[in-house]
Parts: C-alpha cells; structure tokens; sequence
C-alpha cells in the first residue's frame, strides 16, 4: 500500500491499485476458497497485462530517472513471475507443480509489490513531480489495452520490443483463450463470498466476455455489456416491468429527463424521485437505470425522473453534478407539467449517481435552498482517496474492481479537481450536514466501495441526520438492478421504496 496521497489517474495508484486486485485473488487461492481453477486463470490473466505494462511504462520511466538498475531488476523479477505462471497454467490445483508454484508466486509477487511500493514508485514520483504523473498514468492504460493476455517469460523486456510483439501474441492467446474456454470465466466472480443466487449471475456475466474496464478505450465501455445483458441471458423471456408511461422530456440548459409515471389514474400531483445513475460519471448504464426507475415507480406512487447527464470524459467534473442539481432547480419549478408535488422531491442514485444525489443535498444546505424530503443512496462513492478495508479486502470483486474504479476515476475526475469537497463527502464539515433529511444508505458485501459508502452513513448520522444504513450480504456492486433474478436486489428495492413512501407520507400534497 502506498503511503503518501496519489490522485485519480496517476501511474502510482494504477499499479498499485493492480496489486491490491491480485493480492486479494492469492489469498483466495492460498486460502483454498472458491473455484481455485478459475482463480488461478485470473491470477495469471492480470498478472500477464500487469507486467507487460510495467516493462513498457514503468521501466522505462525508471531508467530516464537514473534508475537502470532497478529497471532491469524488475524485468528479471517479472521473468520469473511470468515463468511461474506457465508452470501454473500447464498444471491442476492438487498437482505437486501447481501447489509449489503458487506458493513461491504468492512470496514473489509480495515483495515484487512491496519493492515497487515502497522505494521505485515514491522515488518516481519525487524525481519526476506529482504533475508527470496523470501522463504516465495515460501510458499505463494504453500498454494495459495493448497486452497480451497471457504470460511470455521468453518474449522481449524492452518498451520497443513489445510495441513490436505484442499486438501478434495478443491475437494467439485470445484465440487460445476462446478454444480453451478461459475467456468464459475471467470477468466471474470465483472467491466463493457470494450467494448463489448472485454466483450465477456473475457467471452468466462472465459467459458474455466482457473485457475489463481498463483495457477499453471510453468508446468501447460503453459498449460493453453489463449486468442486465447477464440478467437478459438467464431469463430471455423477461420484459421490462410495466409502468404508466415512459418518455423523454427536454429540459432548457440541461439533459434530456427520463420521465417515469406509475400506472393508474393521477387525481393529485404526485411525489417525485430524481433517480442519478452510476457507471463512474463515464458509462450510460441505459437498461439497468431503467430496470430500477420503473421498479421506484410501481412501488412508491412515484414519478420518477432520471437525468441524461453529461458523461465524462467529453464533459469533465464538474459537468454531470450540475446537471444532477440543475434537474432538481427545474423540477422544483416544474414538476407541475410532468403532474408532479415539486414540495415532495426526493434526491436518490446509485454509486457515483448516488456521490451527486448526496452532493447536491449538501450544496441545497449550503446554500439555504429547499432540501429534498428524502435521501436515499445505493452504495455511494464518498470520496475519490482509497479509503477502508473494503478496498482491500474486496479489491478484486467484479463488476466493480479497485482497477475498474481507477479506470472510472481518470477518465471522470481532472487531477487538479480531487480536493473538491463534492467529490470527498467524507471531508464536509458536520455543521454542514445538520439538517439534510432522512437517509437510506443501502450498501453491498462484496462491494470495494462498501466501507467509505458505510463511513459517509456515520458521518451522517454524527451530524444529526436521521440515518439507516443497510449492508446486503452476499451481493456485488450494481446488486440492485437484478431484481428478477435476485432475492437481495427485491429486498433492497423494497426496503427503498418503503423509506420513500414514508418520506411522501408526512407531507401534504403541495397546493
């Protein structure tokens, strides 16, 4: 673990940010947890890209600081690295082979991250200045989509000669990856922490092929699938809940709004639901917003009002918060045309949707304007810093790895702008907070944002806010859009809608 503060994008956190992601995966496999075939196979996939980066990016910045040495030693370290992910990938757990590889793989990589934490990074970092490096941070993510997906221990070590091979030997294990079947399994879930129910799904996730996060370019992200194409192929015949009505309203000066209304006749202005998506201020994340919006809708009496906001990087922070804020500044002022109680608004989203529901409330406090009457926030970003034990110890949980999230953050989040106290709910003064309505913070187990979701409850609470805060075992990032599949997402969604009612329930319908 790093011990000084790195910003969104920065060479430093992206490496180590890797490390986390396979030190938790080896201690799975030590532990004897989970599918340890499968682990094994994803050890060595993110094992393989990690140090086909280091040899293009870190190593030759090393070498231009005066630190050859260091360089070449952390080639012959990755060597070795590489050598040991062969003899693991030709054996079976149970074989002599794999058992004495993984043991000496689990103390090599330790000290090979342990080196580079310590003394190569920060000494980077101190000769070249914190400004280089979001630049090499860009480097990094480019070498991450160019490498291969298997280990080469007998292929160049130089930046040049990877430019040179690496596009051939990525083609070769990609085919051999969808020969052998091993492509079917590198975007599951293996630890064995979830619950069946959520298992399945991440394997069905997973049969989709979906590439990680931080070998896509933005454009191909959006394009990738996520958990409700998983959700799609489990139960093909599944159609959208059915809801009153559908439509996209324009607003002026802001996004187009996905209106919600729930079914039955309107004889009075109903509450209203501004619902924030997630998918790191970056990806759309269309059918699994829909699928909980119309869920919001049917059990609360609800309009519910989702803002297209502005996606990054196209449109830097603070763009998408603006737009969360503007969208609640216009429906307080129109929520009649739309057959909505702009005195009954309330502000909720999902993971960085849920950062902006919460961000605007505080900007309203600030400000002295009309607060909304409820808050409720799925699994919450509360600050961009790595903060608590959940980024270690679920690092490695997909969707949502601590690599996904540093791939979000650096393309969402200007390296000048990581202070901003919009994006760090968990600095924000509690003198601030006193007064914010009552809160539902729901929360996943297996989620790396868990514990700073679970802190931004307490500092709530601390601050006098009405607050309950739920954790869901078993269950992953994005649980709650799986409502048809998922016992924990139908819990959760009722345990929402119910805050919500409650929240509509004390207040008169505005004349």
């Amino acid at each position: 673990m790093l011990s000084y503060s790195t910003g969104p994008g920065d060479l430093d956190r992206m490496v180590a940010d890797g490390h986390a992601v396979v030190e938790r995966q080896l201690q799975h496999l030590a532990a004897g947890r989970g599918d340890r075939r499968v682990l094994a196979d994803q050890v060595s996939y993110e094992l393989a890209r990690q140090t086909d980066a280091e040899e293009r990016v870190l190593c030759p910045a090393l070498a231009r600081t005066g630190a050859a040495e260091e360089a070449r030693h952390l080639r012959d370290e990755n060597r070795r690295l590489k050598e040991l992910l062969v003899v693991i990938q030709q054996s079976e757990p149970g074989d002599p082979e794999f058992e004495e590889a993984v043991t000496e793989l689990i103390t090599d990589v330790r000290q090979h991250a342990a080196e580079e934490e310590d003394e190569y990074l920060p000494r980077l970092r101190h000769r070249l200045g914190p400004e280089r490096m979001p630049e090499l941070g860009r480097d990094w993510l480019a070498a991450m989509r160019a490498a291969p997906a298997r280990p080469h221990p007998y292929g160049p070590a130089g930046a040049l000669g990877h430019r040179l091979t690496d596009p051939a030997a990525a083609v070769v294990d990609r085919l051999r990856d969808r020969v052998s079947g091993r492509r079917d399994v590198l975007a599951t879930d293996p630890s064995g922490l979830l619950d069946p129910q959520a298992q399945r799904l991440m394997d069905a996730f997973a049969a989709l092929h979906p590439a990680p996060l931080e070998t896509l370019t933005v454009g191909r992200a959006r394009r990738r699938p996520g958990l409700a194409a998983a959700v799609r192929a489990l139960v093909p015949d599944h159609v959208p809940e059915p809801v009153g009505d559908v439509r996209t309203v324009p607003m002026h000066g802001g996004p187009p709004l996905r209106v919600y209304h729930p079914s039955g006749g309107q004889a009075e202005r109903l509450p209203v639901i501004v619902w924030a998506h997630g998918g790191g201020w970056v990806l759309p994340e269309t059918a699994e917003t829909d699928t909980i919006c119309r869920a919001l809708t049917n059990r609360t009496g609800a309009i519910v009002v989702c803002p297209e906001y502005r996606l990054a990087p196209e449109n830097p922070f603070p763009a998408a918060f603006e737009d969360v804020r503007g969208t609640y500044h216009w429906l307080e002022r129109h929520a009649q045309v739309l057959g909505g109680d702009p005195g009954r608004i309330a502000l909720a989203g999902e993971s960085t949707g849920a950062t902006m529901a919460a961000a605007t409330a505080w900007n309203l406090r600030l400000t002295h304007g009309t607060l909304p009457v409820a808050l409720l926030l799925v699994h919450p970003l509360a600050t961009i810093a790595p903060h608590g034990d959940s980024m270690i110890s679920e690092a490695d949980a997909k969707p949502l790895t601590r690599t996904a999230l540093s791939w979000m953050l650096a393309h969402a989040v200007p390296p000048d702008a990581g202070s901003d106290p919009w994006l760090d709910l968990l600095s924000l003064p509690a003198e601030t907070l006193t007064g914010l309505p009552p809160t539902l913070l729901v929360t996943a187990d297996r989620d790396v944002l868990r514990d700073q979701a679970e802190a931004l409850g307490h500092h709530l609470a601390t601050a006098g806010v009405p607050v309950t805060t739920t954790r869901y075992p078993g269950v992953m990032h994005g649980f709650l859009a799986a409502i048809p599949l998922l016992d924990a997402a139908q819990r959760a969604v009722a345990e929402c809608a119910a805050h919500l009612r409650r929240a509509f329930a004390a207040l008169p319908t505005t004349p």
